[in-house]
């Protein structure tokens, strides 16, 4: 029998067709850029037990639908943004800056092509820096995650 009440609409938003997208893209999210997103090893070998296995059939899974692309062999450096003003000149190269005194005696930033960098106060760049995630020690102490949010239903 039909009911002469309206169907009800959905109270929540319909599903995206890119929730790994929107999840990386709606916030800043640790290890993520626009182009990665990196998990520490140590990290992953810490998660609980269904999480890793978990984890691991989906890595199954991915590997197995694009390993027969042709791989680059990643060099992940952790690292963080630093003012220009702030740097050493080992960082300054590493940035590809240098610095000299200008004709006005005031210090000019330029990058490796000549051109002035305006307001180096104010300009960060990506530096790199000691990995303060812990790495996985055998017999010693693990990191843990914390505990997982309630879900959002």
């Amino acid at each position: 029998m039909f009911t002469p009440d309206p169907i009800p609409w959905p109270s929540r938003p319909p599903a995206s067709s890119t929730p790994l997208g929107d999840y990386l893209t709606r916030q800043p999210r640790p290890g993520v850029d626009g182009g990665y997103a990196v998990l520490p090893r140590s990290l992953a070998e810490a998660m609980p037990l269904p999480w890793q296995q978990q984890m691991s059939n989906l890595l199954a899974e991915f590997h197995q639908a694009f390993g027969h692309l042709q791989w680059p062999v990643y060099r992940v450096v952790p690292s963080r943004y630093e003012r220009l003003v702030d740097l050493d000149d080992d960082q300054l190269a590493e940035v590809g800056c240098t610095v000299e005194v200008g004709d006005n005696g005031d210090l000019e930033y330029r990058m490796r092509d000549g051109r002035r960098i305006a307001n180096p106060e104010n300009h960060q760049v990506l530096v790199s820096c000691l990995d303060p995630i812990l790495r996985q020690d055998p017999g010693g102490q693990q990191p843990m995650p914390a505990a997982p949010p309630p879900p959002a239903w």
